[in-house]
């Protein structure tokens, strides 16, 4: 009998020490989480989400305690070893449209939007491959990020990078294990005119600070506004060389119209880009091979029945207006720890209540640009082909103009880089540090438009590789 106790007691012990060992292990890995993650901000699990291996986070950070202005941010880890993968940074342009929902639910996040708006599919091109990915609804007053005060809507260039700044020195207080960690500054379009300066506010304060330094490996930028002038006229050339304007309208807008100096133009001018925008109506100039949507309640719903969203380019050409139901729903708020002070408006892609300064449109970049690069940061441009708004034929030659004022030398010719034997665009790098490249049929928006040649182009970015100028890559994604 008192063998029988002993054993089990001994038994007891054993499941005792089992028992505490786990809980020792649980409550060492809920302290590290603690420590390293705001748990607050966790978001368990979106409304019609797949399941998933890897953590997302959404919440908000205040850049002004005072005024009560905050932004918004969802931030996904990478699919494996998000310990050792770098951080990056991405933010849509406008001015004044959001990161969450164009790049993060549009473009490179882990998920899109399903046919009927009320829940999400995989992207397995997501960005997160390579990298953990944060994005910001930037300035105050884009999607849900506000303001308690009306005036901090009239903003523009300096105060977004400046809250920008504020914003990212907060956001690593909540994750301080990424503190350390290489830093890439990416975006699109106006992101042309956001990332440089925010990249050059960083810079700067690297250069003052004697403690915490951000570590920027990197930035990239597609399609970007950098020369208000030069991008511009290079649209109408682009409408010209695409069949989409006359000869006779596109000689009258070249002759005719002062791009560097807008509010001067000329009559005739005026006339005939007011010809030119016609084709608009029927052409989407963000990406011209790609069909329009006619979000229409009858129209829409065959769509969604039949699944036919999906068109010959094998992109869904509605996934704009899904996303922004998938959006509006408060099951999709409530899991985001999005609109806790309940906005008296819908969550839109691009912002309505902004009033962007105008003038800071014509701020060349290219000066900044040179400073960062003179920094010994890596800068990358890309451009899809089949952009209209911001065409490649700008970016490549003032990265070109970049490199000659910055006496470089052509470091790789000009030519194809592949992806899975096919060519994926072409691409010319200076100096070593200074790349363009074009995405092959991609658009405005590269990452929605050539998910997979994104995605390499990317992937080769942050790890310090230049792209393949061979068919036959062992790096291909």
């Amino acid at each position: 009998m008192e063998e029988k106790v002993n054993m089990v007691s001994c038994q007891t012990v054993v499941l005792v020490m089992l028992v505490v060992m786990v809980t020792v292990e649980w409550l060492g890995y809920t302290f590290r989480f603690a420590e390293g993650y705001p748990e607050e901000d966790l978001v368990v699990k979106l409304p019609g989400q797949p399941k998933v291996g890897f953590r997302q986070f959404a919440g908000y950070v205040d850049v002004d305690s005072e005024n009560g202005r905050s932004l918004f941010y969802y931030y996904v880890e990478a699919v494996k070893e998000p310990d050792t993968k770098p951080l990056t940074l991405w933010l849509n342009g406008g001015p004044g449209c959001s990161s969450v929902g164009g790049g993060a639910f549009t473009e490179l996040g882990p998920f899109y939007p399903t046919g009927d708006g009320r829940g999400l599919r995989l992207n397995s091109m997501s960005w997160n491959k390579a990298s953990n990915l944060l994005f910001v609804e930037s300035p105050a007053g884009v999607g849900w990020s506000y303001s308690n005060r009306s005036s901090d809507y009239n903003t523009g260039d300096k105060s977004t990078a400046n809250d920008m700044f504020v914003f990212l020195l907060k956001w690593f207080n909540k994750f301080p294990e990424l503190k350390s960690r290489g830093l890439f500054l990416t975006g699109e379009s106006y992101a042309g005119h956001y990332i440089p300066q925010l990249a050059d506010v960083i810079l700067s304060y690297n250069s003052r600070s004697s403690g915490f330094k951000f570590n920027v490996k990197g930035i990239a930028i597609g399609n970007p506004f950098l020369k208000l002038d030069r991008d511009f006229s290079a649209a109408y050339e682009f409408f010209w060389s695409h069949g989409m304007i006359s000869d006779e309208v596109r000689l009258t807008i070249m002759s005719q119209c002062d791009f560097a100096s807008p509010q001067n133009m000329s009559n005739v001018c005026i006339d005939a880009i007011i010809e030119s925008r016609i084709v608009t109506e029927y052409v989407n100039y963000f990406h011209v091979l790609l069909d329009l949507c006619y979000p229409s309640i009858v129209q829409q719903e065959l769509r969604l029945k039949k699944m036919a969203t999906k068109m010959n380019m094998g992109v869904d050409v509605c996934m704009t207006y899904e996303r922004s139901f998938y959006f509006n729903l408060p099951a999709v708020q409530n899991a985001l720890h999005a609109n806790h002070t309940r906005l008296p408006y819908e969550w839109t892609m691009c912002s309505n209540r902004l009033n962007y300064s105008g003038i800071d449109g014509y701020i060349d970049m290219l000066p900044i640009l040179k400073r960062i690069i003179q920094n010994q940061t890596p800068v990358w441009i890309f451009s899809g082909d089949q952009d209209s708004v911001i065409p490649l034929q700008s970016s490549r030659t003032l990265v070109r103009e970049l490199a000659h004022n910055l006496n470089f030398k052509t470091t790789v010719p000009y030519g194809a880089w592949f992806h899975k034997e096919q060519i994926g665009g072409w691409v010319t790098e200076y100096g070593n540090i200074l790349t363009f490249a074009t995405v092959r049929g991609a658009a405005h928006m590269v990452p929605y438009s050539q998910p997979s040649r994104a995605l390499h182009l990317f992937s080769s970015f942050v790890s310090g590789r230049r792209l393949p100028n061979k068919p036959h890559s062992s790096i291909d994604d």
